[in-house]
This record gives structure tokens, C-alpha cells and sequence, in this order.
């Protein structure tokens, strides 16, 4: 049984009333949550909170969730807009993006270098290449960081991560591709590398 079935039968059980099944579902992902919120929210504090929140949000959303998606790419949604949520209560929403040509981004093949900067075993992860990536990371729209963050941090498909932010799979290429291009940007000065290099 794969871990979407076993979720389903948490998700079940916890609907019928069982309390402990969604407590196997938080203990489960609460961390998994907290990385990829603390993406968006720098304080560890604060990121507890808007992940307490969101699996408070799930709970009481839990009866209309119907598994057409996975479990945990309907919780990624509900902590994403918790955070944008506390953001902007906070009064730090992050610039909004435009939009880019998606067929641009269908090219854009040689990603795997960039994709791989976050690898121990990568001769190019130094530290000050890790802070110019976090710093890229910080400076991006909150749509690109997102994508960038669901993709390359969390490992989630180009499908789940549409479905997870309720967007084309176009769409999410393009600010996959442009979140790339941005912290290749801010890298190629460190690395030396040639402004036509693509990553």
C-alpha cells in the first residue's frame, strides 16, 4: 500500500471522528510543512504557528476533502495561503509576478545543475554559494518562490505542484523556469560563469 492509500485511510478514519488517525496524519507532516513554510516565513516561531494553523484549517476542512488530490498536496495548499495569509497580516506580502511565455520554459533543459546546488556532494556548494541561493530565494515573487520551493525542495511534480497552487502545468514551467533564471542570475558573478551559460 503506497503512502496516497494510506493517507486516504487516515483522512477516512479521521472524517468518521477518529481524532488519532489525523494525529498520525500531523505527526506525519507537520515537519515536511514547517520546511517548506520556513521558505516563506524566516522566523521558527512564527513558522509553528502558521503550520498549527493550517493543520487547524485542514481539520475543520477535513469533511469536504474528497482525495482528488493527495492528502498532503491539499495540506501544502492550505499552508501556502496560511502563510500568504500571515504575510499579509503581517504587511510583508511579497511582489506579485508576471506572467512569462511557458514555451520558453519547455526549453529550458539543462536544469539539472542548478537542481543539483543543493547536494552535499556537489564541488560547488560552498557556503557563500548557499547564502547567494537563499538571498536569490528571498527576492523572488511569492508565485515564483513557491513553485521553486515545491519543486526543488519538496520533489513534487509539475502536476502536483499545478494542482497544489491551482494553476496550468504551463504556468508552472514558466515560473519554475524564471525562479531558475533568477537565481542563476545572482550565481553567475560567484561562479564565473558566462552570461549566455544556461543553466
Amino acid at each position: 500500500m503506497g503512502d496516497r492509500e494510506i493517507d486516504q485511510q487516515l483522512v477516512e478514519r479521521a472524517q468518521h471522528g477518529d481524532k488519532h488517525a489525523f494525529e498520525l496524519l500531523v505527526v506525519k507532516y507537520q515537519r515536511k510543512l514547517g520546511r517548506l513554510l520556513s521558505r516563506f516565513i524566516r522566523n521558527p516561531t512564527e513558522v509553528e504557528d502558521v503550520v498549527q494553523e493550517a493543520f487547524i484549517k485542514a481539520y475543520r476542512a477535513l469533511p469536504s476533502f474528497r482525495g482528488d488530490s493527495a492528502f498532503y498536496t491539499w495540506l501544502y495548499r492550505i499552508g501556502i495561503n496560511a502563510a500568504k495569509n500571515y504575510l499579509v497580516s503581517e504587511g510583508r506580502r511579497p511582489p506579485t509576478t508576471t506572467e512569462f511565455d511557458s514555451e520558453e520554459a519547455e526549453g529550458f533543459e539543462d536544469a539539472e545543475q542548478l537542481r543539483n546546488i543543493n547536494t552535499p556532494e556537489n564541488e560547488l556548494m560552498s557556503k557563500q554559494v548557499a547564502e547567494t541561493v537563499n538571498k536569490a530565494m528571498d527576492t523572488l515573487p511569492e508565485e515564483l518562490k513557491t513553485a521553486i520551493t515545491l519543486r526543488e525542495i519538496e520533489g513534487l511534480s509539475y502536476e502536483e505542484i499545478a494542482n497544489t497552487m491551482n494553476c496550468p502545468i504551463g504556468t508552472v514551467r514558466s515560473r519554475i523556469f524564471r525562479a531558475r533564471e533568477t537565481i542563476a542570475e545572482k550565481l553567475r558573478p560567484l561562479l564565473g560563469t558566462d552570461i549566455d551559460t544556461r543553466w
